[in-house]
């Protein structure tokens, strides 16, 4: 198996047992959560992807977004450390850097 598969499982598992932990979640809920988690991901790190996730208030939030280098503006780093609950991306409706809470993803398109 490469490194990167490895690497790959691993953070799955690591976001699964951070729902456990922290939601309440069942495993079969977090691993599947995590692995959609692991797919957004992927998918905006090459284009622009539609997906909904669920807001603090209930209601439900269609975003488009990407993580592709080359649709990003420059940035430059503020020094704060990297919170492993949220995702971050750029939202191409907006024009600017967005989150949600990872447990919240509900579906990609």
């Amino acid at each position: 198996m490469s490194n990167d598969r490895k690497s790959t499982l691993r953070q799955i598992m690591q976001t699964a047992w951070m729902f456990v932990k922290r939601n309440g979640y069942t495993m079969a809920e977090a691993l599947k959560l995590a692995w959609l988690n692991a797919k957004v991901t992927k998918a905006m790190r090459g284009g622009i992807v539609q997906f909904f996730f669920q807001k603090i208030d209930g209601t439900l939030r269609q975003a488009f977004g990407t993580l592709d280098p080359h649709r990003l503006p420059e940035t430059q780093g503020t020094g704060r450390r990297a919170n492993e609950t949220v995702q971050v991306y750029f939202d191409t409706d907006k024009q600017e850097f967005r989150s949600f809470k990872k447990c919240n993803l509900v579906k990609i398109v």
